[in-house]
Parts: structure tokens; sequence; C-alpha cells
């Protein structure tokens, strides 16, 4: 087994589709994982060419979020679309990264990554909260790479 496969168990992956449902439920704005092996890029600049590739940039009103592990580089990234980008305040990225980072640095990777999940959901909310006419733009799987 490769170690993307070995990063969380079939149970952890449900249980962050499941935070991703939850931190959507009242926001029209779009949270998506994506795992895989290794990058030989920053990994910041890997996100947005995977959030690029996911078409998370095709969002009705650019604001998706994608969390990014490279999990054999022990790096990660969390990076939003322009729409986000514009109305969350300053350090927001930032301060979600050290909560991903705090339970990362103890090993317990899916509370890191559902904890990203759900502080950057509380922020779509407040800044694109649910309309009548929302849809799911985009798969809330974990996408692999």
């Amino acid at each position: 087994m490769s170690r993307v496969e070995d990063f969380l168990t079939p149970e952890e992956e449900q249980e962050i589709v499941l935070a991703i449902l939850e931190a959507e439920k009242d926001t029209s704005g779009e949270i998506r994982v994506h795992i895989e092996a290794h990058t030989r890029l920053d990994p910041m600049e890997r996100a947005k060419e995977v959030f690029h590739k996911l078409k998370m940039d095709n969002t009705k009103q650019e604001n998706g979020v994608l969390i990014y592990v490279a999990v054999n580089d022990r790096k990660f990234a969390i990076c939003g679309d322009n729409g986000i980008d514009r109305v969350v305040p300053k350090g927001f990225w930032n301060s979600t990264k050290n909560v991903i980072q705090d339970q990362f640095q103890k090993g317990n990777f899916k509370k890191g990554i559902i904890d990203g999940i759900l502080m950057a959901g509380n922020e779509l909310q407040a800044h694109f909260p649910w309309q009548h006419d929302d849809r799911n733009e985009l798969s809330d799987e974990v996408s692999k790479g």
C-alpha cells in the first residue's frame, strides 16, 4: 500500500466527507480535500494547480476552499478562490493552517483536516450564506492524486 492509502482509513475519509457536508450545509461555498504522495513544487503552488485541475475555480461565487496534503513530504496548504480571498480577515488562512498543523504535529491527521474544514466552513457561512437556489457544485469526496 502507498502512503496515500495508509494516510486515512476509509472510515476517517467518510468522517471528513461528513465534516465537509456539515461545513457546506449553510453556505454556497465549496470545500475539497486532496491527498497525494509527493510534490516537487512548493505546496501552495501545487495546491493552486490541483485547485484548477479539480475545477474549483469554476464555482459561481468564486468561493471554493482546498485543503491539499502531500503525505510523503509531510507538507500541506490551504487555499481559497478569489471570492473568498477578498472577504476573509487578514491572516485567516494562516490561522486555519495553524489549527491543522497543531493536530498534524500530534499525528491527528483526520482531526486536523476536519478542524480546518469546519473553520473554513464557518467563515464561508459568514460571507456566503446559503441561498434558495444554491446547489452543491463540487464533489465532497476526498480526491487523491
